[in-house]
């Protein structure tokens, strides 16, 4: 809940405890009551209340909103180099950007989630400077009540800042867990080294070979401050109150970039008091893809964030008793020594709970096929489904099938000592005929081996990442970019671990606005991420358009990508860029999700805001949509706008070129007038298009992409 602005903190705190105890009617029951007292970013707190004390509090006159608390989930070695993001190449541009950006040196990176292992190699601080005078944090100790000594937590100059938050956590996600920043899950450490790992040689996925490499993060000299607000050794659980109390000090604390890999249903306010202090912002699109329009995170002032494969699989032989040879995927790296014999072949089917009661496959390698699922059941539940029941009924190997066999983000669950291979329905198919025609079917599974390179297609945008259009917010095109997500190697613990989801795309990103934070200091947040947005690719390494995983596979549209793929090469350079002040953002925030009098007249259509990209949820006849550009390259420089019109739409750009020179105008304005075609006036879905500046001479192009969906009645988008 938010209150009247105050300057002073402990008058921030005392002022809190005094409309606590106005409400509740003593001091001791406002002390009890009180959870976390937010004091930088805005004048709020997080208290325990009935329903009726909430209540009377939403009357106070000081009060501007209340809401309930809500918990939320979180959602390398290969990954910086496919992104042509690396050292090694010392004449690629993507090497220039990390010179250029002295490898993030003392850029302070904040990332929300699990806390950190501070052991790890990746956080190494050998030939670190002191900690940035700006840092005002502090490293936080264990819990001196704790039973466990290994909660105890240092920070290093590598590890400048720590802090943890339990205040609103559900006390079953505290057991077993470090009462300190330590991370036991292992997720906040997998983020932290994918942003910020230095240089570890030799790392691979369980010491077994896979992924083998050398692992660092993108921004390798950044600094790293920890917030351990989500609390679990499996099932994680991030308070909404904890992870404000979290970016409200990392606003006071002195952090430049803010990451959370955190799954949000609803929009944090905090978010914003961060942006409009000039910290960049990035989160996930979350993982309940390829679904439309389950995309969170989506408020403008954000970077939201896709995942996308990178150009790497591990292929595994799977060799039937008839002697032939299939290739499904898997992480098996014979730990059990046990890869060179045959085991006994059953057709689970749908492997279900039922399974364990009909079919005996204690010691033997079971398929588990079931395509009439597929409809009914994402492939990571049933996955989920299949690893426990074989396993639990003493299965030896588990050939899983999905309707794409290459996305190997369930492997890292399979059960110890059990090999899990992933094949398509085809290959699964083809498995249960010889299963079928045999009295005694038998199987010999290999272990995967590393195949890297254009033999894998890639980026491809990843089965899981949450689509858009944003239900909350069609106004605006979310997810913003995507970043490789699948099968990304990084600390965690005193190891490396493969792990797939948004929470491993948010931090690629996250890495490159440290870079463009330390090049260019002065830019804020809507200029970083318009450099970002603008200057992604929406082509393969193959030059083909990017393809979006699903059933069935598509081509890629920016509900599905926004603005395209990251391209590390470019984003130093973009030629234009489009910025916001915050106050525009406050105007929304304050329009759109606490309503005052008069909003309909101040703050307009979303699409207005001056974003790197274009939707327009209800184009009933025209619509004219303004846009700013800031000239950030070539002094002199005269650009001519590209339109690719939406299906169905008249798009028209004015003024359709746009000169700056030495003079002063770095800023141009222009409109961009959308149209029903008379013969596509019907109601539809969303149709795509884009707006590239290219300058002449052709060192830059700028492009945002457009989404428009035609609608002839109100609040029906699709009538077909």
């Amino acid at each position: 809940m938010g209150e009247k602005k105050q300057d002073d903190p402990s008058m921030v705190t005392a002022s809190h405890h005094n409309l606590l105890t106005s409400v509740l009617g003593s001091k001791d029951e406002a002390m009890k009551s009180l959870v976390y007292s937010y004091k930088y970013g805005f004048s709020g707190f997080a208290a325990m209340l009935t329903e009726s004390q909430a209540k009377t509090m939403s009357s106070t006159p000081e009060v501007v909103s209340v809401s309930a608390n809500t918990h939320y989930q979180t959602g390398t070695t290969r990954s910086w180099h496919f992104l042509g993001h690396d050292d090694d190449d010392h004449q690629s541009p993507a090497s220039e950007l990390l010179k250029k950006a002295r490898y993030g040196e003392d850029v302070i990176v904040g990332v929300v989630d699990t806390g950190i292992w501070p052991e790890s190699r990746s956080f190494d601080d050998s030939g670190y400077g002191p900690v940035p005078t700006k840092w005002k944090g502090m490293c936080q100790e264990a819990d001196p009540t704790a039973v466990d000594a290994n909660a105890a937590m240092s920070c290093n100059r590598k590890i400048i800042g720590a802090r943890w938050y339990t205040g609103d956590v559900n006390p079953e996600h505290l057991n077993g867990e470090f009462m300190s920043p330590r991370d036991l899950n292992g997720h906040g450490t997998h983020v932290a080294s994918t942003i910020a790992g230095g240089e570890v040689r030799n790392v691979s996925y369980g010491g077994g070979g896979l992924a083998a490499g050398v692992a660092r993060g993108g921004a390798p000299r950044a600094r790293l401050a920890v917030y351990k607000a989500c609390w679990g050794a499996s099932r994680v659980s991030c308070g909404k109150a904890a992870i404000l109390a979290a970016i409200d000090d990392a606003i006071n604390d002195g952090v430049d970039v803010l990451s959370l890999s955190l799954s949000d249903h609803d929009e944090f306010a905090g978010t914003l008091h961060a942006v409009a202090r000039g910290i960049s912002v990035v989160f996930i699109a979350g993982n309940y893809g390829p679904a439309a329009q389950t995309v969170r995170n989506a408020v403008p002032w954000v970077l939201t964030v896709a995942a996308s494969t990178i150009d790497r699989s591990f292929p595994t032989v799977i060799l039937l008793g008839n002697k032939e040879k299939l290739v499904g995927q898997s992480l098996y790296f014979d730990a059990s020594g046990n890869s060179g014999e045959f085991h006994e072949l059953v057709n689970g089917f749908s492997c279900d709970k039922q399974m364990q009661e009909t079919i005996d496959v204690r010691g033997k390698a079971v398929l588990c096929a079931a395509p009439w699922e597929a409809s009914a059941m994402p492939p990571a539940t049933r996955f989920r489904v299949a690893n426990e029941v074989t396993g639990d009924a003493g299965a030896k190997a588990l050939i899983f099938a999905q309707a794409n066999g290459n996305l190997p983000e369930n492997l890292d669950n399979c059960r110890p000592n059990m090999a899990c291979v992933l094949v398509d329905f085809e290959i699964a198919h083809r498995i249960a005929s010889y299963v079928k025609m045999e009295s005694t079917p038998m199987v010999k599974i290999y272990p995967a081996v590393t195949m890297v390179g254009s033999g894998v297609p890639s980026p491809r945008v990843a089965d899981f990442s949450s689509r858009g259009p944003s239900a909350a917010f069609p106004g605006v095109i979310k997810p913003d970019v995507a970043a490789p997500g699948v099968g990304i190697l990084a600390a965690a613990g005193d190891s490396y671990k493969l792990l797939s989801g948004t929470s491993m795309a948010c931090p690629h990103v996250s890495a490159i606005v440290a870079l463009l934070k330390s090049i260019h200091p002065d830019w804020s947040p809507a200029m970083i991420k318009s450099s970002i947005v603008t200057t992604a690719s929406v082509t393969d390494r193959f030059g083909m358009p990017i393809q979006a995983e699903g059933s069935p596979r598509k081509l890629a549209d920016p509900f599905d990508f926004g603005g395209g793929h990251i391209d590390p090469k470019r984003v130093a350079d973009p030629g234009l860029v489009y910025d916001i002040d915050a106050q525009e953002y406050i105007k929304f925030f304050n329009c759109t999700l606490g309503p005052k009098d008069h909003c309909d007249r101040s703050m307009g259509q979303m699409y207005q805001l001056n974003l790197p990209s274009i939707a327009v949820p209800d184009l009933k006849d025209s619509v004219t949509v303004w846009r700013t550009v800031t000239n950030v390259g070539s002094v002199d420089a005269t650009y001519r706008a590209v339109v690719e019109a939406p299906m169905g739409v008249k798009m028209v750009v004015e003024p359709s070129i746009v000169s700056f020179n030495k003079v002063g105008n770095r800023k141009a304005t222009f409109q961009i007038i959308l149209e029903i075609r008379q013969k596509h006036r019907i109601q539809g879905d969303y149709t795509f298009g884009s707006l590239t500046w290219l300058e002449e001479g052709g060192a830059h192009e700028v492009r945002i992409p457009v989404a428009v969906r035609t609608v002839i009645q109100d609040f029906v988008a699709d009538t077909s």
